[in-house]
């Protein structure tokens, strides 16, 4: 039976454009959120504001500054250094053991999975290349059965897509990073973890060296 999807709430809504607009770069760091404008522009009441704002705190999105409410969080270098390093742990963890695991139907799914990733970056549409790429590696994760590492990236998805969004701004990433999405498909399907694994290594070290770079990344 085909699993049918409630309609999202205001509040889901509204937390969901106002994640997007920080992952995306719209509020950039330092940008300060105020409750009217988000209410006017969102169009719900003011709890719901206060009570996204809450929740991207939770997540290290915004953060309270003392008699100036809540403004964009800055990402310093340190956390830029953290994140990348447990990416690069879990991620080429999961791509080797997928590689091992993968069937045909799986390996299928993931290159449908690289073309649309790739069309709708060069398309420029960040946002919905984002998902994808957020599907592209969940499904990784799931065949490789590493369940307690995804949820580890689960927790740190908002600012790892903050952090896509950066590295994507930069010139030639949304042709490269797709290319090495495919090259990893492409190990995987030959069943060669190592070289699988070498791959996502050096993808993620490419994209931390752009995020470095960016006034983002500076502390």
């Amino acid at each position: 039976m085909q699993k049918v999807e409630r309609p999202k709430t205001l509040k889901e809504n509204a937390l969901e454009s106002l994640r997007e607009a920080i992952t995306s770069n719209l509020l950039k760091p330092g940008d300060r959120l105020v409750e009217r404008t988000l209410c006017e522009s969102m169009g719900v009441s003011r709890t719901i504001v206060r009570e996204c704002i809450r929740h991207l705190e939770s997540e290290r999105l915004v953060v309270g500054v003392p008699n100036s409410g809540f403004v964009v969080a800055s990402i310093s270098n340190a956390e830029v250094k953290e994140i990348y390093e447990i990416r690069t742990l879990l991620e080429c963890s999961a791509v080797k053991a997928c590689s091992l695991k993968a069937t045909p139907a799986v390996i299928k799914t993931l290159y449908a999975l690289h073309d649309d990733i790739a069309q709708h970056l060069q398309n420029n549409d960040v946002k919905t290349g984002l998902k994808m790429t957020k599907d592209f590696y969940e499904l990784i994760f799931k065949t490789a059965e590493k369940h307690v590492s995804w949820d580890l990236v689960e927790q740190l998805n908002s600012r790892i897509s903050r952090l896509r969004a950066l590295t994507l701004s930069s010139t030639g990433r949304k042709t490269s990073g797709p290319k090495d999405l495919f090259d990893i498909v492409k190990a995987m399907e030959e069943k060669d973890a190592e070289k699988a694994g070498e791959i996502c290594t050096r993808h993620l070290q490419e994209a931390y060296d752009i995020a470095m770079q960016t006034e983002q990344g500076a502390a």
